[in-house]
């Protein structure tokens, strides 16, 4: 295990010369649609001018605060999606009753635009946390679920008879058999539900504005209302930053390590 854990530290290293490459071709190619004139300055300002607004907004404390508060809501919501998802999930999988009523249903919320659960969450708990928390629930669970049900139907048969003829039943079947023996694909739908989350999120903050509360969504509006493109550029780079450090831990998790 240790030498895997330092291949994967190697090979991460390897790569990060090549996302530094990227980053500044990324930044070079900005500039260029600047440079172009394609739109004016105070529409698409350059990345000097943003950067510098970027480190304006962390002097004042304004990005720490945003930061803290969208990323507890995200916490708080995936905590609570995954623990619905491993309950619908476990069920749905062991269950034939549920898996022909309920199976079919779980993949078609799960494809459903988060935004369209707004309408609803706004009308059930008016403008407030609850909206955002239902729409990142709603937006997250189901991936987890799914895949949870997905681990649990590519079980070797042989591991279930080898369980119960071992006296594995009930509560200690699932959880010495069918969670370990599902973990690779149950790991997959929780990295799939943070990015739905994170997505519902962003948007459920942007429609939901709730005073007192200056998240990166609500920065985001505020923003664009009053014209202030470096400011808002800035906060969309502390969202695209905020995802993409989330995905590279999350692919650090090894489902085959964690068995072992």
């Amino acid at each position: 295990m240790h030498r895997d854990a330092t291949l994967t530290i190697d090979e991460q290293n390897t790569h990060d010369p090549e996302l530094l490459a990227a980053i500044g071709l990324g930044l070079f190619l900005w500039q260029c649609v600047v440079w172009s004139g394609w739109k004016p300055d105070y529409l698409l300002p350059g990345p000097a001018a943003v950067f510098s607004t970027l480190w304006d907004y962390i002097q004042e404390g304004r990005l720490q605060e945003a930061m803290w508060i969208t990323l507890g809501r995200a916490a708080k919501g995936y905590a609570l999606a995954l623990v619905i998802g491993v309950v619908i999930g476990s069920l749905v999988a062991r269950i034939k009753v549920l898996r022909v009523a309920f199976g079919s249903l779980i993949t078609g919320i799960q494809t459903m635009p988060s935004i369209a659960w707004f309408p609803l969450a706004i009308l059930l708990f008016q403008l407030s946390e609850r909206a955002i928390m239902f729409v990142v629930v709603i937006g997250a669970a189901p991936s987890i679920a799914n895949g949870l049900i997905a681990g649990s139907d590519n079980i070797p048969p042989i591991l279930l008879r080898a369980g119960r003829a071992l006296g594995a039943r009930g509560f200690s079947s699932y959880r010495h058999i069918v969670l370990p023996a599902s973990l690779p694909y149950f790991v997959g739908g929780m990295k799939q539900g943070w990015a739905f989350a994170w997505r519902s999120l962003m948007a459920g903050e942007l429609l939901v504005i709730i005073a007192e509360r200056p998240s990166l969504g609500a920065s985001l509006e505020f923003a664009r209302q009053f014209s202030k493109a470096p400011e808002l550029l800035a906060t969309m780079l502390i969202c695209a930053l905020a995802s993409t450090l989330a995905i590279r831990v999350a692919l650090q998790v090894d489902p085959a390590a964690a068995i072992g």
